[in-house]
């Protein structure tokens, strides 16, 4: 199977083997694949043991959520195990995945982050719409965030939400915004005591104590060089023009 099936992909500049069951991952990940003769600095293989889990995970969401559990292909649940396992490994090269949606303008990254269902790809969208060719959406739900001495960056991945918007580009990630939705649209910095739970929440964290020890400290070098907004949005036109304004003060 790894001889017939496998390919590699680059994610926030590592080189990532995957030796898959189906072959629909491939296409998921078709903008990230690269050569099979390049070094991979790890390997994710998946086996049927994780095709349940990621099933089981989901029936306990919906039942968490009230929502009626969907019939998730096989294919579709490796997609989730694979990250799943790229993101543990990811923390070794520090870096973790976050949920949230990456939208850069002039090369700047900007990172909303916010409960199911408040509407980030909705305020996203209004960037876009403002700010033209100078916006570009790097990731729509999960990118991977890396830190290197004093510098974070966003990175694009293939998981990139239901509407598959992002793209393979990486960008220094200048501030984190909680979205909230609000009769008007405001911006007010939050300090690190406020952004700490919300990024423990939204992010993945690993069960291993070793590993764990590994992710928040990565998370500490990103609360000593990111700024944290909070951002009351109605999703009028204007919104992005308060947001924008408020974090390039």
């Amino acid at each position: 199977m790894d001889k017939l099936n496998s390919f590699q992909i680059k994610i926030a500049n590592r080189v990532v083997k995957i030796c898959p069951m189906f072959h629909y991952i491939k296409s998921y990940c078709k903008d990230y694949i690269v050569d099979d003769n390049l070094q991979y600095d790890f390997k994710v293989t998946t086996t049927r043991e994780d095709i349940n889990f990621e099933r089981e995970k989901a029936k306990k969401q919906s039942l968490v959520e009230n929502t009626k559990m969907l019939d998730y292909s096989d294919s579709y649940l490796e997609t989730l195990s694979v990250y799943r396992k790229i993101a543990v490994e990811m923390l070794k090269y520090n870096t973790f995945l976050f949920h949230g949606s990456v939208i850069a303008v002039d090369g700047q990254g900007y990172l909303f982050t916010a409960v199911s269902g408040t509407g980030k790809s909705t305020h996203t969208k209004l960037w876009q719409e403002h700010f033209g060719n100078r916006a570009v959406m790097v990731n729509d739900d999960k990118p991977l965030i890396s830190v290197e001495q004093n510098t974070v960056t966003a990175h694009g991945t293939p998981w990139n939400g239901k509407h598959r918007i992002g793209c393979n580009i990486s960008v220094p990630l200048k501030a984190i915004c909680l979205l909230t939705r609000d009769v008007y649209n405001h911006i007010e910095p939050i300090s690190n005591v406020d952004i700490y739970s919300i990024i423990l929440q939204q992010s993945y964290r690993p069960k291993q104590a070793e590993l764990l020890v590994k992710y928040l400290d990565i998370v500490d070098i990103v609360l000593k060089n990111c700024k944290f907004y909070k951002l009351g949005c109605n999703m009028e036109a204007d919104a992005p023009v308060v947001a924008y304004n408020g974090m390039n003060k």
